[in-house]
């Protein structure tokens, strides 16, 4: 996730305003809706012309794609964006292909371990579980690391056979008849990729049971498993295509036409598997379509914010995001880890009646994005005094 900071170390010319901003955006986004979970219900019952909007502030309960199921896609893809700045700085400063592959493999060991130690918070023992989003990138950085060393037509490849091959996987293995556990949204085809079935459970259910556990893994109860990191590995290598792109010596204007036509190209193509049956859409097992259609929408978003900052020079407004976007890994830690606590001291010490100053539907909304500005605050310090956190 650290690659993201090294853009900013290459020349200025080289500096991509737009990165930083989309980092932020999505960060803050993050940030202003975790700490109360669920806070736009209240919202939502109180105001139901409102629940359409509401909705984009959660995950799709399975098939479909909201707002809030972009932000680990964007995550994963701007590791990939960042990953060419990231390299050409290390070897500006003398690196070896040999000490290049020893940090590719510090960061994704310390990725992984950082996921399962957020998993792991409020809990009695290690929640030996693979499926955030740090541990995700972990698990695919070093093959993202290789192809970043290949050309695109290499990583073209890549990304078709990741994506066919999970396809395959999942559409070839056999639809359980008797395990009660198992969750039907879809029949027909689609069962196969009905919660809690295909390979990605099994492939759970042996590896996470492979370390000390109080009490055996069955499934993870929100429908996300470790082999996830297949087609997201894709969504990265997208990334690491338009990094590439996007530190060429190409003109600002063909990098705009590159960056929104494979953008609206994905998009269209991933609605339309899940429109004719092919593959459904599905965040939560990162199916093909879902992983094509966010990675368009990614492409498009930077398109937009690199039309805006980069190339229009309309940076008016933009630092609140920049700030957080050149710290993108302290404002995720934070937000996991002490954005509860904030809150509760906030109410200690204001009251409760300042967030009910709307009412009771809007409490946990304002809640939230007070604990979002400490957070921000934080990191307006931590951009001032240099402040950095990198692995």
């Amino acid at each position: 996730m650290d690659d993201s900071m090294h853009a900013n170390e290459s020349p200025p010319t080289q500096r991509l305003a737009s990165l930083d901003v989309y980092r932020g955006v999505t960060m803050l986004l993050l940030a202003f809706t975790v700490p109360n979970w669920g806070w736009q219900e209240p919202i939502a019952d109180a105001h139901p012309w409102l629940r359409p909007l509401a909705e984009q502030f959660e995950h799709a309960t399975w098939r479909g794609m909201t707002l809030w199921d972009l932000i680990q896609p964007s995550f994963m893809f701007m590791v990939g964006v960042s990953l060419p700045y990231s390299l050409a700085s290390r070897k500006r400063r003398g690196a070896m292909q040999a000490s290049l592959w020893r940090h590719a493999a510090t960061r994704a060991v310390a990725l992984i371990l950082l996921g399962v130690f957020l998993r792991s918070i409020g809990r009695d023992e290690t929640n030996w579980t693979l499926e955030d989003v740090v541990s995700q990138i972990g698990l695919g950085y070093l093959p993202l690391f290789w192809l970043a060393t290949r050309g695109p037509r290499e990583q073209g490849i890549a990304i078709a056979l990741l994506l066919t091959a999970t396809w395959l996987l999942y559409a070839l293995w056999p639809i359980p008849t008797d395990d009660e556990l198992v969750v039907e949204h879809f029949s027909g085809f689609w069962a196969h990729w009905n919660e809690h079935v295909g390979p990605g459970v099994a492939f759970d259910r042996w590896l996470l049971n492979l370390p000390p556990r109080s009490t055996p893994f069955v499934v993870n109860e929100g429908g996300y498993y470790t082999l996830n990191f297949l087609p997201s590995l894709a969504t990265m290598t997208l990334g690491l295509l338009a990094g590439q792109q996007m530190k060429s010596d190409r003109t600002a204007g063909a990098k705009l036409a590159w960056l929104t036509a494979w953008g609206v190209g994905l998009l269209a193509f991933g609605l339309a598997l899940d429109a004719v049956g092919v593959c459904p859409l599905v965040k939560k097992v990162w199916t093909p379509s879902f992983a094509l259609a966010s990675g368009g929408l990614c492409l498009v978003i930077l398109a937009v914010f690199y039309a805006i900052l980069d190339v229009g020079g309309w940076r008016r407004g933009a630092e609140p995001a920049t700030v957080v976007g050149r710290n993108p890994l302290a404002m995720y830690v934070m937000t996991w880890t002490i954005a509860s606590w904030v809150l509760m001291n906030l109410t200690t010490h204001l009251g409760d009646d300042l967030f009910f100053v709307f009412g009771a539907p809007y409490a946990p909304l304002l809640g939230n994005l007070a604990v979002g500005t400490v957070l921000w605050l934080f990191c307006c310090w931590m951009d001032r005094n240099r402040v950095y956190v990198r692995l």
